[in-house]
C-alpha cells in the first residue's frame, strides 16, 4: 500500500470587515462568524503539476483516495453545531504577502473582495459561470465556488463540528482531485484553482447562538501541522513466486526490520524487508540454523508511521492503503519520505492479524528524516 502527501503552494483568510486587507503570509487560517456579520474564509490551493505527477507516474491507474487535511489550532465558542464546507474554488487568485496585524493594511493579494489586489478582478457577485455560486445577497463577496461539474461528481463536502467530534479536519476530496486532473487533460471538468473553506449558511447568518471560531494552521506555520493533500492508493502484491516461505501462524513472533539505516533523505523512497520467526521454534532436524528461516506477515497485516514528539500518527493503519506486501524473499512496504517533516524521528509500527488476535509490534523500528 502507498501513501504520498504534498503541500499547499498557497493559502490566505478573507474577511467580510476588511474587504481588501490581504492575510496571505499569516500562520493562521481560520473560520468566524459573529453577531456582527463579521465573517472570514479560507482559500488554499496545491500544485496542479505535483498532482499529475503523482496520478500519472506513482498511481498509475490504481484505484486511489485524496483527503484535505487541515491541523486545528484553535477553537472557541463551538456552543451549537457548526458545518464547514469545502468547495472547489471557481477563479484564479494570488496569495499576497500580507498579514492580518499589519497597519497599514497589505492589499496586495486575496481579499474578501478581489482576487488579486485592491481594486483589480473582483470576485464575482452576480451572473455565475456554470455549476459555480457565490455569496448570498446578505453579505456579497468573499470568493466564488463549484457545485457541480459536467462530469457528474459530487465535489462538495462538509463536517460537522460539536463538542464530541474530532478537531482536525480530514476530508475526503477525491472527486474534486479527479475533476482538475480531467481538466489538466482537457477531458472536462474545471481548472484547480483550489479549495475554498467556509461556515455554512445557516452559521455564517444565524444570529447570537452563532459564533464559532476555527482556526488551523496554514501553509508558514512554524510547527509541524501545516495543511497537506494526503494521496492513498492500493499496490498491495502478495506474490511469493516459487518461494517455499511459509506464513507465520502463532502469535509468539519476532519481527524485525532487516534494512532500516536509520536515517532518510526527504523526498526518498524505502522498501522495508520484514525479518519474522516464531519466538519459540518447533524442534526439527535440519542443517542450518532455525533461526535463519524467514516467515510472512499473514495478508491482512499493515502498517502505521508515529512521530515519536508529538506521538501523533502521520500514517494511520489502514485495511485499504496501508497493508503489507510479499516478495520472493519476504514481507515489505514502501514508505515515501516526502511528507516527513524533516530532522525528526518516526517510529513505524505493525499491526498483525494472527489466530483471533490483533498484535500491534513496535519493536524499537525508528528512523530520521533529513534535508535533502
Amino acid at each position: 500500500m502507498a501513501v504520498y502527501k504534498i503541500f499547499p503552494t498557497k493559502d490566505a483568510t478573507i474577511y467580510s470587515r476588511y474587504p481588501a486587507r490581504n492575510t496571505g503570509l499569516d500562520s493562521i487560517i481560520e473560520t468566524i462568524t459573529d453577531t456582527d456579520a463579521y465573517l472570514s474564509r479560507y482559500l488554499i490551493q496545491f500544485s496542479q503539476d505535483e498532482i499529475n505527477s503523482i496520478i500519472d507516474d506513482k498511481i498509475s491507474g490504481s484505484n486511489f483516495q485524496v483527503n484535505l487535511k487541515n491541523y486545528i489550532s484553535n477553537i472557541e465558542n463551538l456552543n451549537t453545531d457548526t458545518t464547514l464546507e469545502i468547495y472547489p474554488v471557481s477563479g484564479s487568485w494570488n496569495m499576497g504577502t500580507g498579514r492580518f496585524t499589519d497597519s497599514p493594511e497589505t492589499d496586495n493579494g486575496v481579499s474578501w473582495v478581489y482576487k488579486a489586489y485592491s481594486g483589480s478582478d473582483a470576485w464575482t457577485t452576480t451572473g455565475f459561470e456554470a455549476y459555480s455560486t457565490g455569496s448570498y445577497s446578505e453579505v456579497e463577496g468573499g470568493g466564488t465556488w463549484y457545485t457541480g461539474s459536467a462530469l457528474g461528481l459530487n465535489v462538495t463536502q462538509s463536517k460537522i463540528y460539536n463538542y464530541t467530534s474530532t478537531k482536525d479536519l480530514n476530508i475526503d476530496v477525491t472527486n474534486t482531485i479527479k475533476t482538475w486532473y480531467s481538466a489538466s487533460n482537457s477531458l472536462g471538468g474545471f481548472n484547480n484553482d483550489g479549495f475554498i473553506i467556509k461556515q455554512s449558511k445557516n452559521d455564517e447568518i444565524g444570529g447570537l447562538y452563532k459564533q464559532a471560531k476555527i482556526q488551523f494552521y496554514s501553509i508558514d506555520t512554524n510547527t509541524i501541522y501545516p495543511p497537506e493533500l494526503q494521496f492513498q492508493w492500493d499496490d498491495f502484491s502478495f506474490s511469493t513466486g516459487s518461494s517455499s516461505t511459509t506464513i507465520i501462524n502463532t502469535s509468539e513472533l519476532v519481527a524485525s526490520l532487516d534494512n532500516n539505516p536509520g536515517t532518510f533523505r526527504s523526498g526518498s523512497i524505502h522498501k522495508f524487508k520484514i525479518n519474522c520467526r516464531p519466538r519459540f521454534p518447533s524442534r526439527t532436524y535440519q542443517t542450518s540454523s532455525i533461526y535463519t528461516t524467514n516467515y510472512y506477515l499473514p495478508e491482512s497485516s499493515s502498517y502505521a508511521i508515529k512521530d515519536l514528539d508529538s506521538n501523533e500518527f502521520i500514517v494511520d493503519f489502514n485495511d485499504d492503503y496501508t497493508r503489507i506486501s510479499a516478495d520472493a524473499t519476504s514481507s515489505y512496504f514502501n514508505l515515501y519520505m516526502n511528507g516527513f517533516e524533516p530532522e525528526r524521528y518516526y517510529q513505524i509500527l505493525l499491526k498483525v492479524p494472527i489466530n483471533n488476535e490483533v498484535l500491534v509490534l513496535d519493536n524499537d523500528y525508528y528512523f530520521k528524516v533529513i534535508n535533502g
